[in-house]
């Protein structure tokens, strides 16, 4: 039953690596070897997973379309093939444009693949007997692993492409992550970082028929779901991505509270903080809700730690809106932070009503100049850990260091510590293991450490 050799190559989210490590595991049990995102490529297939959201991102994806048509010129690869956000969108025009592929597939038919690449005992339904749609060849350390509990989002932002490319809005039931979560954990995994484009939502959509309103506020399943979770045995942490302000469901507070595998850390965009930008941008909360929120967050669940997201050189954002911006920022301090320039997006409201009137090199220096404000905050809060003990779970051994990170730490984004491999007495920590690590030293977006035990 053997196929022959799939490479593929994810760009963009973690959301799209769950896609990818869905159809590689559904590949393989039908006899084909699946490889991800190797240096030199050499399959006789390819697949590219692409990312759409904004142009730097689609202009990536278009490159590596071209760079792997070019392999199947020179005879290399006699397959090509493209999936995700990208094809999800434009797949007329890529059609249209770039023939060499072979197959385009979106973001909900690309299962579809499996009995397309010549497995005839599939035509039904894309999936194999042998695995269950859930099931995955995890390409992320074994001891982590991401859960998409939901697909789309409902919000229409003015600047966002996304409800453009998934559409609306619609949880996973329940049952199914339950069972996918308890698969992970008999694969090894301890570590779930939950994702999904918008978790104040999850659940909305699957109480159609009941009344979405309990004592006046809307049924929200997002802390049931977690709750849930926390208590399957081997789930050591729980971390959350993406919630959105607007709506956020506040019961989740007690359940991030109440167990200890919930990780102390919420991934929640805020994207900016005036009230003028905070209407330009659809966004459907006002700055005092907004400051209010964060309050009740770190309150309810003391130590925790905030990562958010801002987006500046918006349509219409003044100087004055960037400087309350910034001193906003240094208001907040917030644990982790990221920043993004504003891409006119075609099709999006803010594309449709505005004029994208912020010149590119505003843009760029407005990110600079926030990002350099949150160096400063993320070096004052990490000399504070410094003494301290932190439970560290260790991802890899890289050079003279191993390299680990806290619960207040997400893979590849986030900070991470670093063990000196001499200092450790015995001759191996193992990946994928917990130890207690004493901070001794901190740099803006690193910690240095020692092993307790």
């Amino acid at each position: 039953m053997k196929q022959g050799v799939v490479d593929f190559i994810t760009l963009g989210c973690s959301k799209n690596l769950v896609d990818a490590e869905r159809v590689m595991r559904q590949l393989e049990a039908a006899g084909w070897q699946c490889v991800h995102d190797a240096e030199e490529p050499k399959g006789e297939v390819c697949v590219i997973n692409t990312c759409g959201f904004i142009g730097d991102a689609k202009e990536e994806s278009i490159n590596m379309i071209l760079q792997m048509a070019e392999r199947k010129k020179r005879g290399k690869l006699r397959l090509l093939i493209v999936m995700g956000c990208l094809s999800e969108r434009y797949r007329a025009e890529l059609e249209a444009e770039l023939p060499e592929v072979d197959a385009y597939y979106g973001k909900f038919d690309f299962e579809g693949m499996v009995s397309a690449l010549g497995i005839p005992e599939y035509r039904d339904t894309g999936i194999p007997k042998s695995c269950k749609s859930f099931e995955r060849h995890l390409t992320t350390p074994k001891h982590y692993a991401y859960l998409k509990i939901s697909e789309g989002c409902n919000r229409m932002c003015s600047y966002c492409a996304i409800p453009l490319i998934t559409g609306k809005h619609t949880s996973r039931p329940k049952e199914e992550i339950i069972a996918e979560v308890k698969w992970l954990v008999s694969q090894g995994v301890k570590e779930l970082n939950v994702i999904a484009q918008d978790l104040s939502s999850y659940g909305l959509d699957l109480c159609k028929g009941e009344k979405l309103k309990v004592k006046g506020e809307r049924k929200h399943l997002l802390p049931e779901l977690i709750d849930e979770i926390a208590q399957v045995p081997g789930v050591e942490w729980i971390r959350l991505h993406y919630a959105y302000p607007t709506d956020f469901p506040e019961k989740l507070l007690d359940v991030m509270a109440k167990h200890a595998n919930v990780c102390k850390y919420l991934d929640i965009a805020l994207q900016h903080c005036t009230d003028h930008m905070l209407g330009l941008m659809r966004r459907h909360i006002t700055r005092a809700e907004q400051d209010a929120l964060i309050k009740k967050i770190r309150e309810r669940v003391p130590g925790i730690c905030i990562r958010t997201t801002l987006l500046v050189g918006h349509p219409g954002e003044t100087e004055e809106d960037f400087e309350a911006l910034k001193d906003w920022v240094r208001e907040m301090r917030f644990e982790r932070m990221g920043c993004f320039a504003y891409s006119d997006e075609e099709g999006t409201y803010a594309n449709k009503h505005y004029r994208d009137d912020v010149p590119q090199e505003v843009k760029e220096r407005r990110v600079s100049e926030l990002m350099a404000i949150q160096q400063e905050i993320s070096a004052e809060l990490m000399a504070q850990l410094v003494g301290k003990k932190e439970r560290v779970i260790i991802d890899r051994k890289d050079g003279d260091y191993w390299i680990g990170r806290t619960q207040f730490d997400s893979p590849e984004v986030d900070c991470e510590v670093l063990i000196e491999k001499s200092r450790v007495e015995s001759s191996e920590l193992k990946v994928g293991e917990f130890y207690e690590v004493e901070i001794e030293k901190a740099e803006e977006f690193d910690l240095y450490g020692k092993i307790i035990h």
